[in-house]
């Protein structure tokens, strides 16, 4: 077995090496917190996100299958429907998400 100070050292590595991969995306990003694209992607991207979340989950939709087709649709409603009164991107994701596991693990469960 190591003695001591190889173990301690071995430690104080692994903490360094950590401590810094995890600071040096916030140094080296720092500049960019007062750039005019920083805040255009800000205003932009929630919705961008939605579309990509909604186009994977649309890739393989078929209409031909009920049991597999419902869940989608009126998780997509009901995360459209809340986007919409809600407007908040997180709330929509979630509900959504959880509307078509409900539907797709109970009602519609083969």
């Amino acid at each position: 077995m190591p003695d001591a100070g190889y173990l301690i050292a071995a430690v104080a590595i692994a903490v360094i090496v950590t401590w810094t991969l995890r600071a040096v995306p916030f140094v080296v990003l720092s500049p960019l917190r007062s750039s005019p694209l920083i805040a255009y992607l800000n205003t932009a991207m929630p919705m961008g996100v939605m579309v990509i979340l909604a186009t994977y989950t649309l890739r393989a939709f078929s209409p031909y299958v009920p049991g597999k087709a419902w869940p989608t649709v009126l998780a997509l409603a009901v995360t459209v429907a809340l986007h919409l009164w809600r407007r908040n991107v997180l709330l929509s994701i979630l509900a959504g998400t959880a509307v078509h596991v409900a539907l797709a693990s109970t009602v519609f469960a083969p």
